[in-house]
C-alpha cells in the first residue's frame, strides 16, 4: 500500500498589484479616486446608446493600447485582453518580477472573465448582418473572444510555464481565480501566480441584454449618482469595465528574493444559493456559507474582521439579501465591522469585480483606510441601519482583516480574506 503524502500548507502573500478601471489606468489613480469618493460613471461613448433605456456606464477613460502593444498586435486583441495585459504588466513590474530570477516552470497565470470578447462578437455579427451573403469573419475572431485567451496572452508575455487556466463563474469569476491561485500555491504546486480578471463588455448586446432583464439603472439624467447601494431609491447596477491583477506568491519565496509584501491571503470560502438563475437567495444563504467558509479556512472569527467590501451592486433584491447574510453572521449591530460598496464608484465590472475588489481590500489593509459608499442618501433596508456602511467619506481605521464578497448568476458565491502579515 502506497504511503500517504503529508502536505504542509504554505503561506501565500500579495507582492504586486495592477489595475485598469473607470477610476484610473493604474493602481495609484484608482485608489486615490476611490478614497476620494469619485464616480466613474458617464454617458456611453463606445457605441450609439441613444435608443437604449440605459445610456450610461462606468467606462475606462484614456486607455492607450499602444503603450503596451504595437498597432498590429492591438488589432488582434479584444479590449478585455488589452485591459488584462495592461493590469498584469503593472502587477508584474510592481512585484519586481521583471528584474527577478525565479523558476518560470513554477510560475503561472489564473485569469478570468465572465463573458470574454463580447465586444468583438458584437462587431463581427453586426458586420455579418450588414453584409449577409458575403461573410468576412476575422481569422482572429475565435482567439479574440474565448474567455481563457487573456490568461494565455499573459503567460506568453512573461514566459510563465506553470499552471494556466481561466475559471468562469459569472461575476464571481475573478475571486475564484484568486482562490484557485491561493490553493495552488499553498499546496506547493506553484511559487508565483498572476491572478485576476478583466471585462470589456460595454457593447450593444451586453447593455441591451442586462437592460432587458431590468438589471441596469435607468437614471440617465444623473449617471454619477445612479449606483446607490442600500438606498431606498436604487434601481439597478451600473455596468463597468476594466481589469485588476494580483501577484500571489509563496511567503518564503517572496521573503528570499526581498519582495515587498502588501498583505497575506488568509483564506477563501465558497457557497451556492441553489435558488434561482439570476436572483440571489432571499436570505443570502450562499453568501453566508461562503463567508463562514472563508473565516474557517483562515482560522478567524467574526470578531477578527475589520472590513468587508460588499458585492452590493445597487439592485433592490441583491443588496438586501447580502445585508441579511452579514447580519446573520455578524449580528445586527456589529461594533467592529465596517463595510462599503465600492461599485458605487467603479460600477459593476462583472467577471473582473472580484479582482478589483480584492485589490481594494489589499489596499485597505496596507493603508488602514476604508473606502466609502457614495450616493446612498436614504438607507432603504431597515436591517442595514445597524451596519457601518461607510457612507459618503472614507475613514481611517486599522484594518487587520478584510474580506471581499462576490456573487454571480447561477448562485455562485466566492469570498477571499486578506490581512496584515501574521507573525
Amino acid at each position: 500500500m502506497a504511503k500517504q503524502k503529508t502536505i504542509t500548507l504554505k503561506r501565500v502573500v500579495v507582492t504586486g498589484l495592477g489595475a485598469v478601471t473607470p477610476l484610473g489606468n493604474n493602481v495609484a489613480d484608482t485608489w486615490k479616486n476611490l478614497v476620494n469618493g469619485v464616480s466613474g460613471a458617464g454617458p456611453i461613448t463606445k457605441f450609439d446608446a441613444s435608443g437604449f433605456k440605459t445610456r450610461f456606464a462606468c467606462e475606462v477613460k484614456g486607455f492607450d493600447p499602444l503603450q503596451y502593444f504595437d498597432a498590429k498586435e492591438a488589432r488582434r486583441l479584444d479590449l478585455f485582453s488589452q485591459y488584462s495585459i495592461a493590469a498584469a504588466d503593472e502587477a508584474y513590474k510592481d512585484a519586481g518580477l521583471d528584474n527577478a530570477e525565479f523558476n518560470k516552470n513554477r510560475a503561472g497565470v489564473i485569469w478570468s472573465s465572465a463573458v470574454g470578447g463580447m465586444s468583438t462578437m458584437d462587431e463581427q455579427l453586426i458586420d455579418y448582418a450588414e453584409h449577409r451573403g458575403k461573410p468576412k469573419f476575422s481569422p482572429f475572431l475565435v482567439p479574440k473572444i474565448i474567455t481563457d485567451i487573456a490568461a494565455g496572452h499573459i503567460s506568453i508575455r512573461f514566459g510563465l510555464h506553470g499552471v494556466n487556466f481561466c475559471p468562469v463563474s459569472a461575476c464571481a469569476s475573478s475571486t475564484n481565480a484568486i482562490a484557485d491561485a491561493f490553493n495552488y500555491i499553498r499546496l506547493g504546486v506553484a511559487d508565483i501566480i498572476v491572478a485576476g480578471g478583466a471585462e470589456g463588455a460595454i457593447c450593444e448586446s451586453s447593455v441591451g441584454g442586462f437592460s432587458a432583464m431590468k438589471a441596469l439603472s435607468e437614471r440617465n439624467d444623473s449617471p454619477e449618482t445612479a449606483s446607490r447601494p442600500f438606498d431606498r431609491d436604487r434601481d439597478g447596477f451600473v455596468m463597468g469595465e476594466g481589469a485588476a491583477g494580483l501577484i500571489l506568491e509563496e511567503y518564503e519565496h517572496a521573503k528570499a528574493r526581498g519582495a515587498k509584501i502588501y498583505a497575506e491571503v488568509l483564506g477563501v470560502g465558497f457557497g451556492a444559493d441553489a435558488y434561482h438563475l439570476t436572483a440571489t437567495h432571499p436570505e443570502g444563504l450562499g453568501a453566508y456559507l461562503a463567508m463562514t467558509g472563508a473565516l474557517e479556512d483562515a482560522g478567524l472569527t467574526v470578531d477578527d474582521v475589520d472590513y468587508i467590501n460588499m458585492h452590493a451592486t445597487s439592485t433592490p433584491v441583491g443588496d438586501d439579501s447580502e445585508i441579511k447574510s452579514i447580519v446573520k453572521l455578524f449580528g445586527e449591530t456589529p461594533k467592529k465591522l465596517s463595510v462599503s460598496a465600492t461599485k458605487s464608484m467603479t460600477g459593476h465590472l462583472l467577471g473582473a469585480a472580484g479582482a478589483i475588489e480584492s485589490l481594494i481590500c489589499v489596499m485597505a489593509v496596507k493603508d488602514d483606510i476604508i473606502p466609502p459608499t457614495i450616493n446612498t442618501v436614504n438607507v432603504g433596508d431597515e436591517i442595514a441601519k445597524g451596519i457601518d456602511l461607510t457612507l459618503g467619506k472614507a475613514r481611517k481605521k486599522t484594518v487587520n482583516v478584510a474580506m471581499s464578497n462576490t456573487f454571480g448568476f447561477g448562485g455562485h458565491c466566492a469570498i477571499a480574506a486578506f490581512g496584515k502579515l501574521r507573525d
